[in-house]
C-alpha cells in the first residue's frame, strides 16, 4: 500500500549562496560583501522541511543533480524527516540561488534552475500513488509549468492544492481552479492582477484574485500578516512584530505551515493563523531551511515572548 502523507511538495531544490550587504550595487557597481555562506534552499525544499520540522509526514518530489550540492540538500531533507524516494538525481547540476541579504533582512534572489528546469510531467507521473493518497500537494512555480499542471492532474479527488505562483508565470484555468488556496505575496498579487493590482486593499486583491478562478486566496504581507478569502469573504490575520534577519525562505515557512495544518483539518483562517507565527519565528534566523521552527521551539520562543511583554510582578495563572 503506498503511504499516506500529509504534505507531497512537487518543486524546486537549490543550494542557496547567500552574501550580506550594506546595500545593492547600482548598473556597473561593484560593493563589498560579507563572508559567502551555503544553505539548503529552493521554494519546494524549503517548503518540505517547514511542514517535516512542524511535525508533518512529508515526501519531496523534486530533481537534484548528481553532485555536492545535490548530496548536501538531500543530507538536509533526510535530516528533517522528509521522504526522497521520489527525488531524481542526474542531468544536470544542482539548481542553485544566489541571495543578496539588505542590512534589514530583505533579499534579493536570481535562481538558476539547473536540474529543477528537467523536473517532467513523467517525473510526477511516476509519483501518480504519492500524489493521488496525499491530503495536501504543495506547488511553486520554480520547475516547468507543464510538470505543475501534471502534479495537478495526479492529484486525489480529495487532495488539497496550494498552489505558491513564485516566479509569477501565467496559470491556465484548470490549474487555477485546483488552487485551495493561492498563496501570494504582494509583488506577485500585483504581478497577477496586471494593472488591477496596481491600487486597492490587499482584501480587494483577493476578491480579484478570487475572479480568476482558485477556491480561495492568501495574501501575504510580511511584518503586516495575511489575508485569506474564499467565497465566504475575507480575513485579516495581524502579523507578529520580529527583528527580521533574514527573510529568505520566510514565505516558504508560511507556507509549509499553512499546508500542513490544511492537512490536519483547520479552517483556512486557522491555517492562516499558525503560518503567520511560524513565518515570524523564522525570520530573526539566518537563512532558509536552518531558521524554520519545530513545533517545540515556536513554543518556547512565544513564551519568552510572552514573559518579555509581562507587567512586573505579574505571575502565570
Amino acid at each position: 500500500m503506498t503511504k499516506v502523507y500529509d504534505v507531497v511538495v512537487v518543486g524546486s531544490a537549490n543550494a542557496d549562496m547567500a552574501v550580506g550587504v550594506e546595500r545593492r550595487p547600482a548598473v556597473g557597481e561593484t560593493v563589498l560583501g560579507s563572508a559567502l555562506a551555503t544553505h539548503p534552499g529552493g521554494k519546494g525544499a524549503n517548503q518540505a522541511v517547514a511542514a517535516a520540522r512542524l511535525g508533518a509526514r512529508v515526501a519531496l518530489v523534486s530533481r537534484v543533480g548528481d553532485d555536492a550540492h545535490g548530496r548536501f540538500l538531500l543530507k538536509a531533507q533526510k535530516a528533517a524527516g522528509v521522504c526522497t524516494h521520489a527525488v531524481q538525481v542526474g542531468g544536470a547540476p544542482t539548481g542553485v540561488a544566489l541571495i543578496m541579504v539588505g542590512p534589514q533582512g530583505d533579499d534579493s534572489i536570481v535562481v538558476s534552475p539547473g536540474a529543477n528546469a528537467l523536473l517532467s510531467p513523467e517525473d510526477t507521473r511516476a509519483s501518480q500513488d504519492l500524489l493521488s493518497a496525499a491530503r495536501v500537494v504543495s506547488l511553486q512555480l520554480e520547475i516547468p509549468l507543464a510538470t505543475v499542471a501534471a502534479a495537478v492532474t495526479a492529484a486525489g479527488p480529495q487532495t488539497r492544492v496550494v498552489l505558491n505562483p513564485s516566479p509569477p508565470a501565467p496559470l491556465s484555468t484548470r490549474v487555477l481552479a485546483a488552487c485551495d488556496p493561492l498563496v501570494l505575496n504582494e509583488h506577485e498579487a500585483r504581478a497577477m492582477l496586471g494593472d488591477t493590482g496596481e491600487h486597492g486593499t490587499p482584501e480587494e486583491w483577493c476578491t480579484a484574485l478570487l475572479r480568476l478562478g482558485p477556491r480561495s486566496v492568501v495574501v501575504t504581507l510580511g511584518a503586516e500578516g495575511a489575508v485569506a478569502a474564499d467565497a465566504s469573504g475575507a480575513v485579516r490575520v495581524p502579523g507578529i512584530p520580529v527583528a527580521a534577519v533574514d527573510t529568505t525562505g520566510d514565505g516558504d515557512a508560511f507556507t509549509g505551515a499553512l499546508a500542513w495544518r490544511l492537512a490536519q483539518g483547520d479552517t483556512l483562517a486557522q491555517a492562516v493563523e499558525f503560518a503567520v507565527r511560524v513565518g515570524a519565528a523564522a525570520v530573526p534566523r539566518a537563512g532558509a531551511q536552518d531558521s524554520f521552527p519545530t513545533l517545540e521551539h515556536l513554543a518556547d520562543r512565544e513564551h519568552r515572548e510572552t514573559s518579555s511583554h509581562r507587567p512586573a510582578g505579574s505571575t502565570d495563572a
